[in-house]
């Protein structure tokens, strides 16, 4: 079976958790979709970006989702959460997926 791509759950743990969250009116459900798939991202952030790298991106996805709410505001909640889950990927993608 191939590995999922660290974007794919990084934009999966977030989307993911905010339709299951909105679906069930349950935020906490959410936040559980949303640390499995960082929690999972996270081996292999460490093994190709290092500790630092696995740092850095475990806090911009945790990053990414505070600031979709401020941002719904302006935007409204899909594309704040569609615009944020891109950029969190989009540096997953950069920092390990092209390199492993």
């Amino acid at each position: 079976m191939a590995r999922i791509p660290t974007s794919l759950l990084v934009a999966g743990g977030l989307t993911g958790g905010f339709a299951l969250a909105q679906a069930t009116k349950k935020r906490q459900l959410g936040g559980v979709v949303f640390t499995a798939a960082i929690g999972a991202a996270v081996p292999r952030w460490r093994k190709v970006a290092g500790v630092g790298g696995a740092v850095a991106l475990t806090g911009l996805s945790a990053g990414a989702m505070g600031a979709s709410h401020p941002l719904a505001k302006k935007i409204g909640a899909w594309p704040s959460v569609i615009a944020v889950s891109a950029a969190a990927a989009a540096a997953s993608w950069a920092l390990v997926d092209r390199r492993a």
